[in-house]
């Protein structure tokens, strides 16, 4: 279908977006609010949520390129449109191997900064380097300067579980940002991006006046796309994607909104449409996972391959403290502070008297997403396999045939390397887990944690499976349960045959030792 309008896909320049005639969703006039104070200001983000063309926005505003606002709503805003010396340290564009790469990047700004301030022969330490350009900056133009510094975390996440270069990144980039205090006298506006806050790690001890705003309610719709800036920017693209999909308009809101939106970064706040997906969703005309597919940061796939985490809790919810949004840790034992900042849990509900949040998946492309991106983890079974595995469970399932479903689930883990299984009753449960949730995204299956509910539950067009599994006790034992604890009564006038599915899993065998299957009759 030919495209109606221009989409800003990748677009990470605010100037070339607006002579090119490119859709913007405008956010200037909260860019406005946000300039209006002489504040540092730090914002925490998803990868691709729009901070690069947000600081890319900053850039031009603060240049004085009012020709690029027109027809925005910052233009009845803004009076003076006054022009200043504008420091722009993108950090995204390097892998960062070695504290080497860090300093090269730095150095190479540095190097084009005094290209146009000059340099001086006295600044030998890339800080003072830093310094010294700010001040000449501010000397020379009469202006005060605006220091804009995209990911700034980004040497630090590429090795964060090397402790050696990470506290040598540590170290330069502590006495680098310091320097932002040190010349406050100077600057007009800093604005810092990225994904984590390691506030308390000794990065930002020295810039202490700096302000998060990432969890402040009024700016928590400055990066990304509400309900009603979907549907009323893009509704053109909604209606020609309404057609291809055969759905009505409402309808294809609706999938949109229960595949993208659902992030939220400040309690009772509008959820969040992820601006990647929803470009590429309207641009290509079909609703794809977009966001996931450009691949789980290295950083967060090396923290879960370590974790011991039991991902069975982030099925209901998962619970955090107030304190953990403040500071930043890389313990391996707790991966959720840096799951939630990388975008794959948002915050649900917020209890002010505990000071505690609940965070779970935002919306179905992630959740589908994130288990299939485990699955090589705790199924020690290529992602794209595992992904063939659930397709041939969901047929057995589907035409009813329960003992085929479970041999097939014995030949899956019997496919495992013995030395890669685990004793662990968690970890048998985790590929459990995995394995229904991910047929969640085909059909109505619900895993649970929680002794009041069976373990898992899959619907299909025609039937009902309820299953218990004991690590340590017998098929004839979760069957028992089932019964015992009721869980078949919300089922029971559905009008599906239901079936209850007691299964033991032996240690020594590594496998399904027995299953038991009772037709519930209604």
């Amino acid at each position: 279908m030919e495209q109606l309008r221009r989409l800003p896909i990748g677009i990470q320049s605010f100037e070339k977006l607006r002579t090119t005639d490119y859709v913007y969703v405008d956010k200037t006039a909260l860019m406005y609010q946000l300039t209006s104070t002489y504040s540092p200001y730090f914002l925490s983000r998803p990868r691709r949520f729009g901070k690069s063309l947000l600081l890319s926005t900053l850039k031009a505003y603060f240049e004085g390129k009012k020709e690029l606002f027109e027809g925005l709503a910052i233009e009845r805003l803004e009076t003076r449109w006054e022009r200043h010396p504008v420091l722009h340290l993108d950090l995204n564009a390097e892998r960062y191997n070695n504290a080497a790469a860090l300093e090269a990047i730095l150095s190479s700004n540095l190097n084009g900064w005094e290209a146009i301030y000059g340099k001086s022969e006295d600044a030998k330490t890339l800080s003072r380097r830093f310094e010294r350009v700010i001040e000449r900056a501010y000397q020379q133009t009469g202006k005060r300067v605006v220091v804009l510094i995209d990911e700034y975390d980004k040497p630090l996440l590429a090795n964060l579980l090397d402790k050696k270069v990470s506290d040598e990144m540590r170290l330069t980039l502590k006495a680098f940002y310091g320097v932002l205090k040190s010349t406050d006298q100077y600057l007009r506006f800093v604005f810092i991006t990225g994904v984590t806050k390691f506030s308390q790690v000794s990065v930002f001890s020295d810039l202490n006046q700096l302000s998060d705003i990432s969890m402040m309610k009024q700016y928590s719709t400055l990066c990304g796309i509400t309900k009603d800036e979907l549907t009323q920017v893009f509704r053109p693209e909604l209606e020609a994607l309404a057609v291809e999909q055969r759905l009505g308009f409402d309808q294809v809101v609706a999938e949109m909104t229960r595949r993208y939106d659902g992030y939220h970064f400040a309690p009772d706040t509008k959820g969040m449409f992820n601006p990647f997906s929803v470009l590429n969703a309207l641009a290509y005309q079909s609703l794809r996972d977009y966001w996931f597919q450009t691949g789980t940061p290295t950083f967060l796939a090396e923290l879960l391959e370590e974790s011991d985490y039991d991902l069975r809790l982030i099925a209901d919810g998962v619970r955090m403290a107030e304190s953990d949004f403040a500071e930043y840790r890389a313990e391996k034992d707790n991966p959720i502070p840096l799951i939630y900042q990388s975008g794959y849990l948002t915050i649900r509900d917020y209890q002010p008297r505990r000071r505690m949040y609940t965070l779970g998946f935002p919306n179905d492309e992630v959740r589908y997403g994130f288990m299939k991106f485990l699955s090589p983890y705790y199924t020690t079974v290529p992602g794209g396999r595992t992904a063939f595995h659930i397709d041939h469970f969901l047929d057995d399932l589907e035409a009813g045939e329960l003992d085929k479903f479970l041999q097939r689930v014995k030949v899956f883990f019997a496919g495992m390397p013995y030395e890669l299984s685990d004793d662990t009753e968690r970890h048998y449960q985790a590929i459990f887990y995995v394995i229904f949730t991910l047929m969640g995204e085909f059909t109505e299956a619900e895993v649970h944690g929680a002794d009041g509910r069976a373990d898992a539950v899959v619907k299909t067009d025609r039937y009902i499976y309820l299953f218990e599994f004991k690590l340590n006790g017998t098929a004839e034992e979760a069957l028992r349960q089932i019964d015992s604890k009721e869980y078949f009564l919300p089922y029971r006038l559905d009008g599906r045959k239901l079936f209850k599915v007691g299964v033991s899993f032996s240690k020594e065998k590594r496998n399904i030792d027995r299953y038991l299957v009772d037709e519930a009759t209604n």
